[in-house]
């Protein structure tokens, strides 16, 4: 018989790995690769877009609305329409000061877009007015700006607690969380801060003639730290000193003079009412609705407790880009499971609202459950075609193919996200196709009048080189269609990057596992008589 010429990669690459002793410690080292991807591969809920912008404010004391358009808002906006990349402009004119919020395209790197604002701005410094504060600029930072996770602290009612303690302990609480690796930002909303309060009476103000000007000005004066000075004396001596703040407790204020009236000192006592409490000038609050149980299920029929407007202060926790959600999510809880003696003590109760990790540990918990139920569908359908040796090859490859598309995710610095499931659910239905076309192939040349006389090993390097080409060029015209969807622009284009990055990435791994793992997992698998009479191969089931 003529002997058989290898005309194809595939074939090649059957040839190598067939009766390779390392074959299976690839396949081994590959499904452990996809394991610990899929353990330690960052976890979230949707993926990162690069969103780039930010705020410049100029501030003109004495300057009108009018007079901040013309000499910073106009000026500013022309010098910033120079930046690259930039899409929007928005200016706003206010008394004694001017923003403009710059937006650019999606996608434009966010640390070069800062950059270049910055520039910019200080490129037209000499052009400001005199007088003018040094410019702000504020980037947007959307990837630490959208909490992952939010806790809600109120009071209980064990315990009495004014809105100073609650403040005071969740601070502390929130300082802890913040020293946590990976956190980014932590945040307090709804907070009622401690702050001596001074409420004037205007009627005996009036009758002292004295004016609110003169009291701010003498409670300002006693509310600051003077710097400390220091000076070289006659004798070459050091001379440090200071002054510091002198507002320690409420007789502080009391006790302070506010102006003469008839030869006598008018103290603030005598025109105010003066108490250490909360910012009552804060007038936000918000209204806790929540199901209390004691350590056991929640039961649809136990009543709802209403907790006041004003007992609520949530703490949102955001993380760093391309991180755990899951894992920091964990250890935010764990860290607030720590200071349950401390909340115990002092009558504090927290319900978490919104907790970004849990949500993304499911979704990759149910992709990995959905995909085992898929993987055992194939074969089902398979069996009554090919028979449960060949199905049994197909359903090996499929996992090898998504460990070895995990890992290259993971070493590009990708993360578990909706989108990414979904490219891999939808690329579940185009992978299994090259190890079946192999193994189809293999089957049918098994029962050929050509393959008599030839050894199990060159009948599945013939079957895998003879699809090659054919195999190849399908394989490559599905990844062709999937990547022109990487140069969609604007936020859809940016929240799909996953489908492009990932769906042809499993479409050539599943070449590789077809030509590689395919032919060694058939050899092992399928039974073939070699040594019969007529050198006709037999199946057996």
């Amino acid at each position: 018989m003529k002997p058989y010429k290898i005309n194809n990669i595939a074939g090649h690459l059957a040839t190598i790995f067939l009766a390779n002793p390392l074959t299976p410690i690839l396949a081994f080292t590959i499904i452990l690769l996809g394991y610990i991807s899929l353990e330690v591969m960052p976890r979230e809920e949707d993926p990162q877009i690069q969103v780039s912008g930010g705020s410049i404010v100029v501030a003109i004391p004495g300057a009108t609305p009018k007079e901040i358009e013309n000499v910073i808002i106009k000026p500013l906006e022309r010098r910033i329409r120079e930046i690259k990349g930039v899409e929007h402009v928005y200016g706003k004119a206010m008394n004694n000061a001017g923003m403009i919020n710059v937006q650019y395209y999606i996608g434009q790197d966010r640390e070069s877009s800062n950059l270049k604002l910055y520039d910019k701005v200080m490129q037209h410094m000499d052009k400001l007015p005199k007088g003018t504060a040094p410019p702000l600029v504020k980037p947007f930072d959307i990837d630490i700006d959208i909490p992952i996770l939010t806790v809600s602290f109120y009071k209980n009612s064990e315990k009495k607690l004014n809105n100073i303690k609650l403040y005071k302990t969740i601070r502390e609480v929130q300082q802890d969380i913040n020293s946590l690796d990976n956190v980014a930002k932590t945040t307090l909303q709804g907070v009622k801060k401690p702050q001596f309060n001074v409420l004037i009476d205007l009627q005996k103000l009036s009758a002292y003639h004295i004016s609110l000007g003169e009291v701010a000005k003498a409670i300002r004066s006693i509310s600051t730290n003077s710097p400390e000075i220091d000076s070289t004396s006659s004798t070459g001596k050091l001379i440090v000193f200071g002054i510091k703040n002198a507002i320690e407790d409420i007789a502080d204020l009391k006790n302070l003079i506010v102006a003469q009236y008839m030869e006598s000192p008018i103290y603030l006592k005598s025109l105010a009412k003066i108490e250490y409490s909360y910012d009552i000038q804060n007038f936000q609050s918000v209204l806790l609705t929540y199901q209390k149980k004691d350590n056991q299920e929640v039961d649809s029929n136990d009543k709802l407790e209403f907790v006041e407007a004003g007992n609520q202060i949530t703490l949102t926790v955001s993380k760093l880009k391309g991180t755990n959600a899951v894992t920091i999510a964990k250890e935010v809880l764990e860290e607030l499971s720590e200071n349950a003696a401390i909340f115990k003590e002092q009558g504090v109760s927290y319900i978490i609202t919104r907790n970004y990790g849990d949500r993304a540990n499911e979704a990759v918990n149910e992709l990995v459950h959905h995909l085992i139920i898929t993987i055992f569908i194939i074969a089902a359908i398979l069996i009554p075609f090919l028979g449960w040796r060949e199905s049994l090859v197909v359903t090996i490859a499929v996992p090898m193919i998504l460990a070895l598309t995990l890992f290259i995710a993971y070493i590009t610095n990708q993360t578990i996200n909706r989108i990414s499931l979904f490219a891999f659910l939808l690329s579940l239905g185009l992978i299994v196709d090259d190890a079946i076309i192999v193994i189809e192939n293999i089957h049918r040349r098994m029962h050929l009048p050509e393959s008599q006389g030839l050894s199990f090993s060159q009948i599945i390097v013939q079957a895998t080189d003879e699809i090659g080409p054919s195999t190849n060029i399908a394989t490559i015209a599905i990844m062709l269609t999937m990547i022109p969807m990487a140069f969609v622009g604007g936020m859809m284009g940016q929240f799909m990057t996953p489908i492009p990055l990932n769906v042809p990435v499993a479409l050539a791994v599943s070449l590789f596992v077809a030509y590689v793992f395919a032919p060694y997992l058939a050899k092992k698998l399928i039974k073939f008589d070699e040594h019969s009479n007529d050198a006709k191969p037999k199946k057996r089931s």
